[in-house]
């Protein structure tokens, strides 16, 4: 029985979605609906069908009371949107359904496990969070609240654990079929860990162990867990808050993690090897993985940056979308990304040149466009290394955003200040490209309110939001010093 809270915010997403126009939100990026969309929720594969629930105010395009919105897909790539699963219309959730994740139970229900929000106040007139874990089951549309909500509690951490920082339940099913999730938490000494909860049947849950430790070394908070095991390796995906820059692997602010390590199924002791950050521009955040039919494991994230939701666009009827499907892997102790392969279906007038000269600005016909999918390679025409390439795009009179290389530091940076912000935010990310000088690989793909770079073959990758005009669709070239480049063009 759906509750009134829900039918009427069911009823006003309806409604709304009509203001929006096609061409007015991305492509082949799922955004909101309407109003607010945050962190990727129970991204799963369940009846024939990809499903995203996603944190969601309908309401208005600031983040509220948290609800679950919904859409499906059978490529990841073209969205159809569901009704809001989830409100906060219960005594234990009543001011947010927190970020969660989902599974399909043996009986063929569709199980949500996710992050209750109830506010108590204190004693000098301050409030904070009392967040537990709770379940709902369904069919696939319609969700049921299960009737022993909250089935996490603070009763079930150990000494020391906040019961204000204690969300994002990861569940998977593990080779025995017992079930385990992991949940962010803070414990005394401020900074992050990772909780493992098991569970014979999914809805009766026990606290395991500490599966990670920030120990204060990235960041604070660790949000959005997600743990698999990948090419013989363990794999531990976070969000940290609050971080510190390291060199030019980590950022200023919340950001992403990723542990690789070893993984022993049997005692569920994960032991970490290697560290690096998920997406290294200014647009990412709470990636969430889930397994095709065909066995990849596919990756979505949130495409936003938590210091820059300020910034408005001149459509403001929805804020938020996620970002491109990638498919992972692990080689030599690193995480690997690739787009969709189902994204190259969708390319269509190639557009070719190979060992152009670049020495100055040019541009080449038939290279332009907001949905596009380019190839890019470049390296020295000569002895000499050159000083700087850079590719512009979204670009027309007034406004541009730039990827610029300088090979003698191995350093791109992706630059959007000229893209029309009005706004002091974060507008540059720059990042330690491994590997040679000789060669440099990129694709870069464009959805119009989005850019997304792979670099040398998913090896690192940066994503950024764009908020420019889309009558913007220039792209040219430039070189301090001589460049021999190759390029590949479709339009998406």
């Amino acid at each position: 029985m759906n509750s009134q809270t829900l039918r009427e915010a069911r009823k006003y997403e309806e409604a709304s979605e009509k203001m929006v126009t096609k061409e007015e939100r991305p492509d082949f990026h799922l955004s909101a609906r309407t109003g607010w969309m945050n962190d990727p929720n129970g991204f799963s594969y369940y009846g024939g069908k990809y499903h995203m629930f996603y944190q969601y105010y309908p309401y208005d395009t600031v983040w509220g009371p948290m609800h679950w919105g919904h859409a499906v897909s059978e490529d990841l790539l073209h969205w159809e949107f569901l009704p809001a699963a989830l409100a906060p219309d219960e005594w234990y959730d009543r001011d947010g359904c927190f970020s969660g994740s989902a599974i399909e139970l043996p009986d063929g229900r569709h199980l949500l496990m996710y992050t209750s929000v109830l506010q108590e106040r204190l004693a000098n007139g301050g409030v904070r969070d009392i967040q537990q874990q709770c379940l709902a089951v369904g069919d696939g549309v319609d969700y049921e609240k299960y009737e022993k909500n909250p089935v996490l509690t603070s009763d079930d951490l150990p000494e020391g654990c906040s019961r204000t920082d204690f969300r994002d339940p990861k569940v998977w099913r593990k080779s025995d079929g017992t079930y385990c999730c992991v949940t962010g938490n803070r414990p005394a000494d401020g900074s992050g860990q990772i909780l493992l909860f098991t569970s014979p049947d999914g809805f009766d849950w026990k606290f395991s162990k500490v599966l990670a430790a920030n120990r204060d070394r990235y960041g604070k908070m660790w949000e959005c867990p997600d743990f698999f095991e990948l090419d013989g390796k363990g794999v531990l995906l976070t969000s940290p808050q609050d971080m510190l820059p390291q060199g030019f692997e980590y950022h200023n602010g919340n950001g992403t993690l990723c542990l690789i390590g070893t993984y022993d199924e049997a005692t569920d002791t994960f032991t970490e090897q290697y560290n690096q950050a998920i997406d290294y521009g200014i647009d990412f955040y709470a990636p969430q993985t889930v397994v095709t039919p065909d066995g990849r494991r596919v990756m979505i994230g949130w495409l936003q940056n938590w210091d820059t939701c300020s910034f408005r666009t001149s459509h403001p009827k929805w804020f938020g979308q996620m970002s491109l499907p990638r498919e992972l892997s692990v080689r030599d102790g690193r995480l690997y990304q690739r787009p969709l392969q189902e994204l190259d279906a969708m390319r269509r007038n190639k557009v070719e040149y190979r060992d152009v000269t670049v020495t100055d600005t040019m541009s080449l016909d038939g290279i332009s466009g907001r949905r596009v999918d380019i190839e890019l390679t470049i390296r020295p025409e000569e002895e000499q290394l050159y000083q700087k390439f850079a590719i512009r795009f979204a670009q027309d009179e007034q406004y541009h955003t730039s990827l610029s290389f300088r090979p003698a530091e191995s350093i791109l940076k992706i630059d959007r200040k000229f893209s029309g912000s009005r706004r002091a935010i974060i507008h540059q990310r720059r990042c330690l490209v491994r590997g040679n000088r000789e060669e440099l690989r990129m694709r870069i793909i464009l959805d119009r309110f989005s850019v997304e770079v792979f670099i040398n073959d998913g090896e690192q990758v940066m994503s950024a939001v764009l908020n420019t005009e889309q009558s913007a669709d220039g792209i040219s070239f430039f070189a301090n010093g001589r460049v021999k480049m190759d390029i590949v063009k479709y339009d998406l």
